[in-house]
């Protein structure tokens, strides 16, 4: 019954309601040097869900054009939560990575096909062995250009991965704006150059949406 409840999204009205005050303070990014809620000049900001924010994250710092990166969870209802509370399945939010990043070196639209490529966009809520409703496999657009183009990308995905023999993508493209980013504990942040022996298993089918 617990591994059938995390795989299932709690009623809003008995999720946890978590706290006022935000979980981490000033951070100091292990690879840019910048605290990780700045956004560099001329800079872009986008979020990403597709299973365990430690490896996603660092795909993301290693993209050129990344200019930010940090870890933190959305699309759920509690209010500032903990990682202990968001694997509790009890406070619907998925393991997100925000992205900064220059338009001008890198676009959005080349970043949600990377997105799409890095995981598998069809299981559900789980990527292989992480199963819970925090690993599932959303994208959050913070425009309306940016909306848009995670449809059309979707829909092209969509084909690859039809033709590719898998089933429909379970993916969800959130409503512009109606999803707060919490900002994880630091020591989720660039965890995996602070734990430089532990590594996060790939995801990846091998289906190009390039």
């Amino acid at each position: 019954m617990g591994l059938f409840a995390k795989r299932t999204l709690v009623d809003p009205r008995v999720a946890l309601p978590g706290r006022a005050e935000p979980i981490l303070g000033p951070c100091r990014h292990a690879v840019f040097g910048i605290d990780v809620h700045d956004v560099p000049e001329g800079s872009e900001v986008a979020y990403f869900a597709l299973g365990c924010f430690w490896g996603e994250e660092k795909m993301f710092w290693n993209t050129p054009g990344v200019t930010n990166t940090a870890v933190g969870y959305q699309g759920g209802v509690t209010l500032h939560p903990t990682y202990e509370e968001v694997c509790s399945g009890r406070t619907n939010h998925a393991e997100t990575v925000r992205v900064c990043f220059d338009p001008a070196r890198v676009t959005y639209e080349a970043l949600v096909r990377q997105f799409f490529e890095a995981h598998d966009p069809t299981q559900g809520m789980r990527q292989g062995n992480d199963i819970g409703t925090q690993y599932r496999s959303v994208l959050f657009p913070t425009s309306d250009a940016q909306a848009a183009t995670a449809s059309a990308v979707f829909a092209e995905a969509r084909e690859r991965y039809r033709a590719a023999g898998y089933g429909d993508l379970t993916t969800e493209i959130r409503p512009v704006g109606a999803d707060v980013f919490y900002w994880a504990e630091a020591y989720h942040q660039q965890y995996l150059v602070k734990n430089p022996t532990r590594v996060c298993a790939v995801h990846a089918t091998g289906v190009r949406c390039q």
